[in-house]
C-alpha cells in the first residue's frame, strides 16, 4: 500500500476491552488482540481502529481521559501496546486510535490543577465564564442525558463548558498551548508506530468557544496545523474525522477554498449512512441516488469512509422527520430501541429480522459505495444487541467467538455481559460455528472482501448512478479507475427484476461476474440482467493492467 493506503482499504472498527481477555480478568486486552490477528487476516481487514485505549474512569466507556500518553492498565501496558503495533505490521495490517482531544475527564492532572486556584498554569486550558452564561442550555450532544453544557464549579468559583457531559470538560482550543501539546500526544502515537488517528467530535476542536455565543467561530485553519504535523512526523499518516455537518459544510473539512486537501484525509459519511438505512427501510434507492448524485465535490487526496453500523446509535438527525418516522416505524418500532431522540441504538442483523438476503444485500451496497468501507466487529458473523444494556452499550457487547463460558471471550465474568439468550445468543451466533460452515455470514464476508481488494477502482476511482429508468427498488451505479471499471447491481425490493445496460457500454469486452447474491446467467452483452429479490451483482466490465 502506498502514500494513500487508505483508499484502498477495509477497516474493522473494534473495543480492545471487549474483543478478546488473555490473562482471565475478564477484560479484553492487547495480547488477546494479538491472538486474534491471524483471524482479522482471514477475514481480509488491513486496518484497524482501536476505540479509545487511554487511561480513564470509566464513565464514557474510555472518553473521559486522564492521561494522552499512556494505556489503560487494564488492556495492557505501552510495551504490550507496542508489540500489538508489530504483529500486526507483520500481517500488513496497520493500526489507528481513537484521539479523542475536544475534552479530557475532569479526573485529568490539568483540570485539577486548573480548578486550584485562577493562577494555575493549566486554568486557560479550559473554557471558563465568570457569570452564567445566556447559552448554558443550548448545544447538547445527548439530550435526555444532559440538561447544560455550562456548569458551575463551586471550588473553581467560575462556570466551564462542557460540549459532552459535565465530566468531561472541554479543551480550550484559543490557547496555543493546548494546540502545541495536541501536535505532540499525534507524534507521539506515532512514533510508536501508529498509522492513523479517527478524530472524534472534528467540529468541537475547531470550535473557538465564546461564552453566551452557541454559534462560536471555527478555525478551520487548526486542521491544516495538525494535517501538516502528522505528515511531516509520517508521511502516510492519515487523519479520519467526524463531522456529522450539513453537506455544504463538508467540503472545508477536507481542505480551503483554494481546493487543495490540506486539511483532512478522510470523513465518515454520516449522510450515505442515513440515507442507506432510509433506502432499505423503504426497500427504495433513491435516498442513496440522490446522495451519490449531490455528493460535493472533493479537493484532490479527500476521501470517504463508509458505514452501516458503527459504535454509536445509527443518527438520523440529517433525515427530515418524515424519513426518520419510516425508518423508525421499520427498524425501531419500539421506544426502547431509540436513543437521544435521532437514533436507533441496535446492530443491523436484528434491525434486518436476521434475513440473510437482506443483510448481504445491506453490505453489498455499503461495500460497492465508493470511498472506504468501515466494518464494526461482530458484524462479520451478524451479532445482535442486548437492549437491557443503558445506551449505546447495547451494541458494545464482548465478540462471540465459540460455544464455549462467556462466547470464548473470558474465562472469568466479562467486563460486560455475552449476549446469551435469545436468537442472538452466542450459543447460536459465534466464530467457530461459521467457520465450519462455508455457507455462513463469516464465509461470505471473506469471500466478499477479497473481491473488494481485486477491484481497487471502488475506493480510488469515480462512482456514478446509471441515469435510465429501471425496474423499481433497483440500484446501478458503476466505478471507473485507471484499474478498470466495474458494474454494481442491486435490488432493494421483492420482485425480481431484469436490466437492459447493453447500450450504455459499448467499449465492454468480455464482462464477467465476481460477486452475487446466487448464479446467474452468464453476464453475455448487457442486454437481459436478472436479479432476485434483495440481489446483488458486481460485474466486471474492464480490467486495464497498470
Amino acid at each position: 500500500m502506498g502514500e494513500r493506503w487508505y483508499t484502498e482499504s477495509v477497516i474493522y472498527c473494534l473495543d480492545v476491552e471487549t474483543f478478546q481477555d488473555s490473562n482471565g480478568d475478564g477484560i479484553g486486552d492487547f495480547q488477546g488482540l494479538i491472538g486474534r490477528l491471524d483471524y482479522l487476516t482471514r477475514l481480509g481487514v488491513n486496518c484497524l481502529w482501536l476505540s479509545p485505549i487511554h487511561p480513564t474512569p470509566g464513565k464514557d466507556d474510555g472518553y473521559d481521559v486522564t492521561d494522552f500518553y499512556n494505556v489503560d492498565p487494564r488492556l495492557g501496558t505501552l510495551g504490550d501496546f507496542a508489540e500489538l503495533l508489530h504483529q500486526a505490521a507483520n500481517r500488513g495490517i496497520k493500526v489507528m486510535i481513537d484521539l479523542v482531544v475536544n475534552h479530557t475527564s475532569d479526573e485529568h492532572p490539568w483540570f485539577q490543577s486548573a480548578i486550584s486556584s485562577p493562577d494555575s498554569p493549566y486554568r486557560d486550558w479550559y473554557v471558563w465564564s465568570a457569570k452564567e452564561p445566556s447559552d448554558r442550555h443550548q448545544g447538547m450532544v445527548f439530550p435526555g442525558e444532559q440538561s447544560e453544557t455550562w456548569t458551575y464549579h463551586r471550588r473553581a468559583r467560575a462556570w466551564y463548558y462542557h460540549r459532552f457531559y459535565d465530566f468531561q470538560p472541554d479543551l480550550n482550543f484559543s490557547n496555543p498551548q493546548v494546540r502545541s501539546e495536541i501536535k505532540k500526544i499525534l507524534a507521539f502515537w506515532i512514533q510508536l508506530g501508529v498509522a492513523g488517528f479517527r478524530m472524534d467530535a472534528v467540529p468541537f476542536i475547531i470550535e473557538l468557544t465564546e461564552p453566551g455565543d452557541p454559534e462560536s467561530p471555527l478555525d478551520f485553519g487548526y486542521l491544516s496545523e495538525l494535517r501538516s504535523h502528522v505528515q511531516w512526523r509520517r508521511g502516510d499518516a492519515m487523519l479520519l474525522a467526524e463531522a456529522n455537518v450539513e453537506p455544504e459544510k463538508l467540503p472545508q473539512y477536507f481542505g480551503d477554498a483554494g481546493g487543495t486537501g490540506n486539511r483532512i484525509h478522510m470523513l465518515f459519511d454520516f449522510m450515505l449512512n442515513g440515507r442507506l438505512v432510509l433506502a432499505l427501510a423503504r426497500q427504495n434507492p433513491e435516498p442513496v441516488i440522490e446522495w451519490l448524485r449531490s455528493t460535493p465535490h472533493l479537493p484532490p487526496g479527500g476521501h470517504w469512509a463508509t458505514f452501516l453500523r458503527n459504535h454509536d446509535e445509527i443518527d438520523l438527525s440529517r433525515l427530515t422527520a418524515d424519513q426518520r418516522e419510516d425508518v423508525f416505524a421499520e427498524f425501531g418500532p419500539d421506544p426502547d430501541m431509540k436513543l437521544y431522540d435521532r437514533g436507533i441504538r441496535r446492530r443491523l442483523a436484528p434491525m434486518l429480522d436476521g434475513d440473510r438476503a437482506r443483510i448481504e444485500l445491506a453490505y453489498s451496497l455499503q461495500f460497492s459505495m465508493r470511498g472506504t468501507p468501515v466494518l464494526r466487529y461482530g458484524e462479520e458473523i451478524g451479532m445482535g444487541e442486548d437492549l437491557s444494556l443503558k445506551g449505546r452499550y447495547a451494541i458494545r457487547t464482548p465478540m462471540q467467538w465459540s460455544f464455549a463460558k462467556n462466547a470464548g471471550f473470558s474465562a472469568a465474568e466479562p467486563v460486560r455481559p455475552v449476549i446469551s439468550k435469545g436468537e442472538y445468543s452466542y450459543q447460536k451466533i459465534n466464530v467457530t460455528a461459521q467457520r465450519e460452515d462455508d455457507k455462513s455470514l463469516l464465509a461470505w464476508f471473506e469471500r466478499m472482501i477479497r473481491t473488494l481488494r481485486e477491484s481497487p477502482e471502488v475506493g480510488n476511482g469515480t462512482c456514478s448512478v446509471i441515469d435510465r429508468t429501471l425496474p423499481q427498488g433497483v440500484l446501478a451505479h458503476r466505478a471507473d479507475g485507471p484499474t478498470g471499471s466495474m458494474l454494481f447491481l442491486h435490488n432493494l425490493g421483492t420482485e425480481d427484476a431484469v436490466l437492459d445496460l447493453h447500450e450504455l457500454f459499448p467499449e465492454t469486452n468480455h464482462p464477467n461476474e465476481v460477486f452475487g447474491d446466487k448464479a446467474y446467467p452468464e453476464v453475455g452483452d448487457l442486454s437481459e440482467l436478472s436479479l432476485g429479490p434483495y440481489g446483488y451483482r458486481w460485474i466486471r466490465l474492464r480490467r486495464q493492467n497498470v
